[in-house]
C-alpha cells in the first residue's frame, strides 16, 4: 500500500517540476499541481484505506472498556460483604428513644 503511495507521490512530484521548469510554467502551478494531483487525492485514498483499521481498533477499544463479568464492581457501596467480619456501620436493631 504504501510502496503505491510513495511511487504517486513521485510521479506528481516529477510532473511539479515539469511544470516549474517549463518555459511557460511557473512555481506556483508547480505546487498547485503537487497538491491538486498528489497530497490531496492521496490523503483522501490513504483515509479511506484505513477505514476498517480505524473501525477495529475502536471496537477493540470500547471491549477493553466494558468491565467482564469476572471483574469486581467498582462501586464499594454495591459490593456485597464477603467476609466474615460483621460490618462497622451496622444498624441496631432497638430505635432511638
Amino acid at each position: 500500500m504504501y510502496l503505491v503511495a510513495t511511487a504517486w507521490l513521485y510521479v506528481t512530484l516529477l510532473m511539479a517540476v515539469a511544470e516549474a521548469t517549463h518555459s511557460q510554467g511557473s512555481l506556483l502551478g508547480a505546487l498547485i499541481t503537487f497538491v491538486m494531483y498528489g497530497v490531496a487525492p492521496l490523503a483522501l485514498v490513504l483515509y479511506l484505506w484505513g477505514t476498517p483499521h480505524r473501525w477495529r481498533a475502536l471496537k477493540k477499544q470500547a471491549t477493553l472498556d466494558t468491565p467482564s463479568e469476572t471483574e469486581p464492581p467498582s462501586n464499594p457501596m454495591t459490593t456485597p460483604n464477603t467476609s466474615r467480619e460483621s460490618p462497622t456501620d451496622a444498624v441496631s436493631s432497638v430505635g432511638k428513644k
